[in-house]
């Protein structure tokens, strides 16, 4: 079950997923209307909806045209839910009414352009916009989605997707066990089974959880800093909790949360300049960036990519990527294998000429060497999944720093291996041997097949004693994880490269 799931959802972006989730919940919450279970007029939800819309098409389309940066139309669309969903519908002939939703998905998408850092938007887009509504026009955001309890069931399952696919169960957890406990020491403890209930049942918690919360872009990338702003956000989340007579809502906590994590966090976007594409395997090319100012990583870490594209498919023109450069290298290199039936994205990508501009921004992953170098290691790579390993060995040649590594590859044939040149190198500097397992085509001295437990068992004798890190398509991620734990290797010597919206 799980596994199907996962299929279905490495088939999906993250953004399309969101889309896609609020879609259905403001679907489900018009049908309810004729029911009277959703207590609004469904015509009015439905203009409520189409102005959202409009004004944050157009706001985007104004401000992608001044800034000139290329923008996610997703995400426009995204917003521009999430004020319908929280927002109160209004009718037609209600003129406050639509100059407050107006108002509100102006400074949403707005937030994005004006209230940005190194071209990386500061505060939650929806949060910004009816936090100023509630401010100046004293049009608050009643988060009717989440105090609905026949939309819970659909709020919840989705949100569990959301989850799933974004592997963000520590920070959704994080934040309810800190709301739900400020929740309980400022409530009399005789409330405490109706404080719970309101709390579960009607109130956004759920929903703000889910899509708020998790929005990638102004939330900590890290597990210890995405905890840390969880807890405050949480904190500030129950609607006791206020300084003097400044009580916070739930965005105003939100907003808070995302100042902290700026704080925190990597800093700005990156504007790269294509200089060169190189031919790494066959299908695989390096398309290496020159940048402005250095970006400061850590070898293994990713990017999130982003195209100025007329017309994207389901993938979006956004991506995730590992860095196969080296933090000691000059430029920035992006290792991508391209596939007969490849994404609009990845066309788009091949297509770029010299001089071409890509995106990039919310630098994160734990996928790092440990800190101690006398740690024995073992690279289990799969196809393009040797680039975080690339800039790894890379890095360690720079810096001429040896350590006890040996590197697990497997491919389908010759042809399909990836920086021969590194990985040879790292060999005669540093002593870092490459052992191929190649699928079809074995030469002497590489091992026939795939990677498996027989070659884990000969090329690692003392396996128990190393700490793995796995890359490569998931099928073969997922295999070869559990088959460590079948062979007694601890959960925590078992490193994953993931990234949100691994597709």
């Amino acid at each position: 079950m799980i596994k199907a799931l996962d299929r279905f959802l490495d088939h999906l972006t993250m953004y399309r997923l969101v889309l896609y989730y609020l879609t259905a919940l403001l679907v489900t919450a018009f049908a309810f209307t004729f029911a009277k279970l959703v207590p609004y007029d469904p015509l009015a939800l439905v203009f409520t909806s189409a102005l959202t819309l409009a004004v944050c098409w157009i706001t985007n389309k104004a401000f992608e045209l001044v800034f000139e940066v290329p923008a996610n139309k997703e995400s426009v669309y995204i917003t521009a839910l999430i004020l319908a969903l929280i927002l109160d519908p209004v009718t037609a002939t209600d003129l406050k009414g639509i100059g407050a939703v107006a108002f509100a998905s102006v400074w949403a998408i707005s937030s994005k352009f004006i209230f940005a850092v190194g071209r990386k938007h500061l505060f939650n887009p929806a949060a910004l916009g009816v936090a100023l509504s509630a401010l100046l026009l004293d049009k608050p955001a009643t988060w009717w989605v989440g105090g609905n309890s026949w939309l819970l069931p659909f709020v919840l399952v989705g949100g569990i997707l959301i989850v799933r696919k974004l592997r963000r169960l520590d920070l959704v957890a994080a934040f309810m066990i800190v709301a739900l406990i400020t929740i309980l020491a400022t409530t009399d403890p005789s409330l405490y089974g109706e404080a719970l209930k309101e709390t579960l049942t009607s109130s956004p918690l759920l929903f703000f959880a889910f899509v708020m919360l998790t929005e990638p872009l102004t939330a900590p990338t890290t597990r210890w800093p995405r905890i840390a702003f969880a807890a405050v956000v949480g904190f500030l989340f129950a609607p006791n909790v206020h300084i003097g007579s400044f009580y916070f809502t739930p965005e105003l906590a939100l907003l808070a949360g995302n100042v902290f994590a700026y704080a925190t966090g990597p800093k700005g976007r990156f504007v790269l300049t294509l200089e060169r594409i190189e031919r790494s395997a066959i299908d695989s090319y390096d398309f290496i960036f020159s940048s402005p100012r250095k970006l400061a990583f850590e070898a293994g870490q990713y990017l999130e990519w982003t195209l100025g594209m007329n017309r994207s498919d389901n993938r979006g023109n956004r991506r995730y990527f590992t860095i196969a450069s080296a933090p000691t290298e000059e430029t920035v290199r992006l290792g991508v294998k391209f596939y007969p039936q490849s994404s609009a994205f990845k066309r788009e990508l091949i297509a770029m000429k010299p001089g071409g501009r890509i995106h990039a921004a919310q630098l994160a992953g734990n996928f790092t060497l440990p800190a101690n170098h006398g740690t024995k290691i073992a690279f289990l790579a799969g196809g393009i999944g040797i680039t975080p390993f690339r800039s790894m060995l890379q890095h360690l040649l720079d810096r001429d720093e040896r350590r006890p590594i040996v590197v697990l590859y497997g491919t389908e044939g010759q042809q399909d291996i990836a920086y021969r040149d590194v990985l040879g190198t790292a060999r005669r500097k540093l002593g870092i041997r490459t052992i191929h397992a190649i699928a079809r085509g074995a030469e002497r001295g590489q091992y026939p097949g795939y990677i498996d437990e027989r070659l884990i068992r000969l090329a690692l004798p003392d396996y128990l004693e190393r700490t793995f890190y796995i890359s490569g398509p998931q099928a073969m991620v997922k295999a070869l994880r559990q088959k460590l734990r079948a062979m007694g290797v601890r959960r925590s010597r078992i490193k994953v490269d993931y990234f949100p919206g691994f597709a």
